[in-house]
């Protein structure tokens, strides 16, 4: 099944499938974080036609729908260049997003994406690439396994998340 993923780069006539599968894979994942299960704070600054014309101006931002077969299951989000602890923005990738549909976890897609993220970071000379994740669920140990370490604790930067929600790691994987 990995051979039939495939990585498509965002084109302006795709934002609102983007938006959709961001917004859905982000509220199957991520609504325990908020009150209420409320997250239009977090959609708003992340899948809006706004925010996306903001980031395609961004030449250090890539943007990805991940797709299996003729489905969207995901999207990917990469900052090509960005300072972290002691990489300067040449030499770390910061892998901002990976959202993948509930109904496509555990088929692979999550692997093969870090994968593809390992290769850009290589294309473009990274020496290491760096991620955050929350401490508490199934992203973490994921990451674990595929070699990354944690370097740091961070939190979600939104004020309004629910505070012992909010701790994250930074995470390093060294190219």
């Amino acid at each position: 099944m990995e051979n039939d993923i495939q990585f498509a780069p965002l084109k302006p006539e795709l934002y609102s499938t983007y938006i959709e599968i961001g917004t859905k894979a982000y509220n199957q994942h991520y609504t325990h974080l908020w009150p209420n299960d409320e997250t239009t704070t977090y959609i708003k600054n992340s899948f809006t036609k706004e925010v996306l014309l903001h980031e395609e101006e961004d030449e250090d931002t890539a943007l990805y729908l991940i797709k299996l077969n003729s489905d969207y299951v995901g999207i990917l989000k990469i900052t090509l260049g960005k300072q972290l602890q002691d990489y300067s923005k040449a030499d770390a990738l910061y892998l901002d997003k990976i959202y993948i549909l509930n109904e496509f976890s555990g088929k692979g897609i999550g692997s093969k994406t870090l994968k593809f993220v390992e290769k850009i970071a290589t294309d473009h000379s990274k020496k290491a690439i760096f991620l955050e994740s929350m401490q508490k669920g199934l992203a973490l140990p994921f990451y674990l396994s595929h070699s990354f370490s944690i370097v740091a604790n961070t939190q979600v930067p939104f004020n309004n998340v629910i505070e012992e929600e909010k701790p994250m790691y930074l995470l390093r994987k060294d190219i």
